[in-house]
């Protein structure tokens, strides 16, 4: 007894690129919902007088953007600049410096690693809190060491004097930021040869000279990448600044970031609000695009 089997047309395949494309398409649309539309709208709004409490708006080109010019924007700017280099250099001097100790054979140097990542695993809010409560007027921890030591004669409002607030949330945001960068950097040590340090070591090189000539060479690329990613970080952060300071006192540690907040949320003007986002992203741009040429230029000579 035979059996017929019988054979059904197959269905047309995908080719490879549809299959691809079909791949891509979730990803590409959560990427358009959640930020390309969001970006385009916010940028779009800066050429129009939009309130947060009114309905409609009006075309005004570039009144918002001229307005912000001609208003507190270069000392926005300067705000933002001292912080964001502050906050860059700082925490990576300091990782650095930890990173190369602990790339010696130092005595508990697996649980050091563990413990200087803790206050990156902080998360920001807390941490901020945690800052605001030790440079606090009348019961921080940093009046009291300083008190102790002589330092000072009586408590010091960090948090409320233009001349130290900025001293403050910036050291706060290095305290958060080191371990980051000395995680990075340790990782670059490591991938250095150790004959070429033996090799200098030979040549009469001392410690110092070693450092130079063939520690830094060989991680030029990855501090390049770790201070331009902390750069891109630093000039967009928000958390730690508002939650020490809200932006004052007087504006004096007021960044970008917090001033669109304040004029989107407390001035219900997102006009306005929109044209200090745009400016903002012209000067990140500027800042990638310069980096970018800079590590073209180097790699190609």
């Amino acid at each position: 007894m035979t059996t017929a089997v019988r054979k059904g047309t197959p269905g047309k395949a995908l080719s490879g690129g549809a299959f691809a494309i079909l791949l891509v398409l979730p990803g590409l649309a959560l990427l358009v919902a959640v930020v390309l539309y969001p970006l385009i709208s916010s940028l779009v709004t800066a050429f129009f007088e939009q309130s947060l409490v009114e309905p409609g708006r009006r075309f005004v080109g570039l009144a918002n953007i001229q307005a912000v010019l001609g208003s507190d924007f270069l000392p926005l700017l300067r705000q933002t600049l001292v912080f964001t280099v502050g906050t860059t250099l700082v925490p990576f001097v300091i990782g650095f410096a930890l990173a190369l100790a602990l790339n010696t054979r130092i005595k508990g140097r697996g649980f050091l690693r563990g413990a200087f990542l803790l206050p990156w695993l902080v998360p920001a809010v807390v941490t901020s809190f945690l800052w605001m409560w030790i440079f606090n007027a009348n019961y921080g921890v940093a009046n009291g060491v300083l008190e102790a030591l002589g330092i000072v004669d009586e408590p010091e409002a960090w948090l409320s004097s233009p001349g130290t607030a900025m001293a403050a949330v910036i050291i706060a945001k290095t305290w958060a930021s080191f371990p980051w960068m000395m995680v990075m950097l340790l990782a670059g040590l490591q991938t250095v040869p150790p004959e070429l340090h033996e090799a200098a070591q030979v040549d009469g090189a001392g410690t110092i000279r070693r450092f130079r000539s063939v520690t830094v060479p060989h991680l030029r690329g990855i501090i390049g990448l770790v201070l331009l990613l902390e750069l891109i970080w630093n000039f967009q952060h928000f958390d730690t600044i508002y939650v020490m300071t809200g932006g004052g006192p007087a504006g004096t540690t007021e960044t970008f970031a917090v001033a669109v907040y304040d004029t989107f949320y407390k001035g219900h003007d997102l006009g306005k609000a929109g044209a200090i986002g745009l400016l903002w992203m012209v000067l990140l741009l500027v800042l990638v695009v310069g980096y970018l040429r800079v590590v073209d230029r180097e790699e190609k000579a």
